[in-house]
């Protein structure tokens, strides 16, 4: 029989791209959303898939990701968890609160303390999941839950001590993980079903990606200005290095340390955290409208960047190969690991 060849292999090319699998359909997402955002709103299945897809996508990843815990590893993934949320959340947000109380709430080089800790205290939990399926184990894919937990206005209203709404709303925290723990239970208690839902990432990423770039308005990048690009650019190598100390000293990672800097990103559900904590203390809303575009940059440059130094320590170690375990198209491997 004759072979069929791909005429363009768009999935090879994306898997060559660090992060590509993600970072490629979110960057496209985000074009069509600034320049054509009432083209995926003619509704049906099209607005359903490409435009309103990006949670129910997560939950399903994070279902599937649970499946491939077994009982054997879940000791590691929360030592792996726990680091994370140490060093993305707890060590950065502790410095910033710090340094508010020598400058102020205006902070510095007009970046407020407000948008510092929007963009500093969380971490795209998305990408950290389409990265470490690519070049992590069960510890780093499980280790999600660290961003379950610090995605969102938690930390910065628990840290600037906005009162009332600074408690962690538990049943947040429980709605989140509840995908996570049942695809555990399922996994544990029938490995066909761990075996069925293996390939699930590679196959729910670049949707939940994409309609997640269509909320992403590159005007709102833009007047984040200069304040913005320069948050942007400092987020990834800053935390991620925290996350990397974490990986190389804490859990003993060796060369697979460089993934750490996969967790040096901004959520995309951080672009709301400004005028949720104004909203508690009515005190910050001066600085809202400019905190949410510089915070916008960071979720856009940071999905690029964190990606990009991941897999430059990676490689420098030797380690920027894709994991045994992850499900691949036949073909796909020999160029991922290219």
């Amino acid at each position: 029989m004759k072979t069929e060849v791909s005429r363009f292999p768009m999935y090879s090319f994306m898997m060559k791209v660090p992060g590509g699998l993600m970072l490629l359909p979110l960057i496209l997402g985000s074009l069509i959303g600034t320049f054509a955002p009432d083209a995926l709103s003619i509704g049906g299945f099209t607005t359903a898939l490409f435009k309103n897809s990006a949670l129910p996508l997560i939950a399903l990843l994070i279902f599937a990701t649970g499946t491939q815990v077994n009982m054997r590893t879940g000791g590691p993934i929360l030592a792996t968890a726990g680091t994370i949320l140490l060093t993305k959340t707890l060590v950065p947000a502790t410095l910033i609160v710090i340094l508010g109380r020598y400058v102020g709430l205006d902070g510095i080089a007009g970046v407020s303390i407000l948008a510092l800790l929007a963009a500093f205290d969380n971490s795209n939990g998305g990408l950290w999941l389409a990265y470490t399926g690519q070049y992590g184990d069960a510890r780093d894919r499980g280790a999600y839950v660290a961003s379950a937990v610090n995605d969102g206005p938690f930390f910065t209203l628990l840290f600037l001590g906005a009162s009332g709404l600074a408690d962690i709303p538990v049943t947040a925290l429980i709605a989140a993980l509840v995908p996570f723990l049942l695809g555990v239970f399922v996994g544990n208690l029938d490995i066909e079903w761990r075996n069925v839902l293996k390939p699930v990432p590679n196959i729910v990423i670049p949707f939940f990606a994409f309609a997640l770039g269509t909320g992403i308005d590159l005007g709102a990048v833009v007047s984040g200005g200069t304040t913005g690009l320069v948050l942007g650019l400092l987020i990834s190598p800053i935390t991620g290095f925290f996350v990397y100390l974490g990986y190389r000293y804490i859990l003993r990672r060796g060369g697979k340390s460089g993934i750490g800097f996969a967790a040096g990103t901004t959520a995309g559900n951080a672009i709301a955290t400004p005028a949720v904590v104004a909203a508690a203390d009515p005190s910050f809303q001066q600085y809202v409208g400019t905190a949410t575009a510089q915070v916008a940059a960071c979720v856009l440059i940071s999905s690029i960047l964190a990606p990009v130094l991941a897999s430059w320590f990676l490689k420098r170690a030797g380690e920027l190969k894709v994991a045994d375990d992850v499900a691949m198209p036949d073909g796909a491997v020999a160029d991922a690991k290219v």
